[in-house]
């Protein structure tokens, strides 16, 4: 079978991404990616300091992190689009830092759209198969008309197009021109251009931030089923955590044009390397407090004798310690949880947010330091007649909480209250 006849084989059916072919499948082609010490400057701004990564073939990976940390610099030069200062990128085990963009067979989709303004929707999905698909001559209106076999080309390319377009909500726009659509739908005709080629790697530029909130689920789950469907290397770009952490299989936390930890969601949530890490992953944000350190294993949060386990040789100084707003147990009676392994804390709530499922509160809390404290509490649990203005108690297991040093970096040790079943010799570290 000719490589333009398994093309022709494959075929999106309507209302789902779902691809009949198996031949389809077998012609494509997942690349792994190596990134390698890449370095940019812009003029004097060094916006990316020797950042290095390595997807695996068929992988999805997500750079997250604040606006101007290098994500999306990162992802144009992968796509060739940018020249690294320094570095180099591999695609499939092949040097492309010499190639140009379209001989890297990556697809991207941009942020900013970069849609052809003269173009129907119909035509900007469909130039990318119409180039590969179709020969010089028989992209033109009369000579291609005498080549044999182009008017079925042609049909089965409008096949994947309708389809593709009708998954993405855009079955009644095919014939408008960009100046004629809303941003969203800007947005999803770049989405569509992307996912109708057959690149060996697929870039995304935070696709989904122009779309409203219920079609940036659909289109979520359109971008899951593809990657399932296709097994292609995705890297994904996005501010949203929520995104990265339901789409990837790995994570890449950036900041400041470096990468602070790449991992699965769970290990980002679970064991950050940093501070600044457990803030970014996380909603709502972890919550930040500061414990005087004595250096013999010691300290104190608000009367409570705490120990830390692992930190004995350690020198006095301030320490940092991070609850996660589910870990924070509320209760309106005085005193609140005594028990042995827990540490009690009065706080006044200040905000209330009802989440359906659940509440989110923020309590200020005046015996601890900065003493902002973010509570998550199921609706079904949330105790009555709490509200703004409202004074309770907050509990949390210091067994649960994350100690980080002040520059930020995660430290290897266990805080317990002093006299608790946990805290005994034989169980430090």
């Amino acid at each position: 079978m000719s490589r333009d006849s398994r093309r022709l084989s494959s075929n999106l059916n309507l209302g789902r991404l779902k691809f009949r072919s198996t031949s389809f499948q077998a012609t494509r082609v997942s690349d792994s990616i190596a990134i390698c010490e890449i370095t940019k400057s812009f003029g004097s701004n060094r916006v990316l300091h020797e950042v290095s990564l390595s997807v695996r073939a068929g992988e999805f990976v997500s750079l997250v992190g604040p606006s101007g940390c290098g994500k999306s610099t990162l992802l144009r030069i992968i796509a060739g689009l940018s020249r690294q200062d320094s570095g180099s990128i591999t695609l499939g085990g092949r040097a492309v830092d010499e190639l140009s963009p379209h001989q890297r067979r990556v697809a991207m989709v941009f942020q900013n759209f970069a849609l052809y303004p003269h173009m129907t929707v119909r035509e900007n999905v469909a130039t990318p198969l119409r180039m590969s698909r179709l020969g010089p001559i028989e992209r033109q209106p009369w000579l291609g008309a005498l080549i044999p076999g182009r008017t079925a080309r042609l049909v089965a390319i409008e096949r994947e197009v309708r389809a593709l377009c009708d998954t993405l909500g855009l079955g009644s726009l095919l014939d408008r021109k960009p100046g004629q659509l809303s941003g969203g739908q800007r947005q999803r005709v770049a989405l569509a251009r992307a996912m109708v080629r057959e690149p060996s790697v697929f870039l995304m530029d935070e696709p989904l931030s122009n779309l409203d909130a219920k079609l940036r689920l659909q289109v979520r789950d359109d971008i899951a089923e593809l990657h399932r469907r296709l097994g292609a290397t995705f890297v994904y770009v996005t501010h949203d955590q929520i995104e990265a952490m339901t789409l990837s299989d790995r994570v890449a936390v950036m900041d400041a044009g470096r990468i602070l930890q790449l991992g699965t969601p769970a290990e980002l949530y679970a064991n950050p390397s940093c501070l600044a890490v457990a803030r970014f992953i996380g909603s709502p944000p972890i919550s930040v407090l500061t414990l005087a350190f004595d250096g013999r294993g010691r300290t104190d949060l608000a009367g409570h004798p705490l120990v830390l386990h692992g930190l004995e040789s350690r020198s006095a100084g301030p320490l940092s310690i991070g609850i996660r707003p589910e870990h924070l147990k509320i209760a309106t009676t005085v005193g609140g949880d005594q028990s042995s392994d827990r540490v009690s804390l009065p706080a006044r709530v200040c905000r209330a947010e009802n989440h359906g499922a659940d509440w989110v509160l923020a309590l200020e809390a005046e015996a601890v330091e900065p003493g902002l404290l973010l509570c998550r509490v199921p609706s079904d649990a949330l105790p009555s007649g709490i509200g703004v203005g409202a004074w309770v108690t907050a509990s949390f297991r210091p067994s649960e909480a994350l100690v980080f040093e002040p520059g930020g970096r995660r430290l290897a040790a266990r805080l317990h209250r002093l006299g608790s079943a946990a805290c005994v010799p034989s169980g430090a570290g």
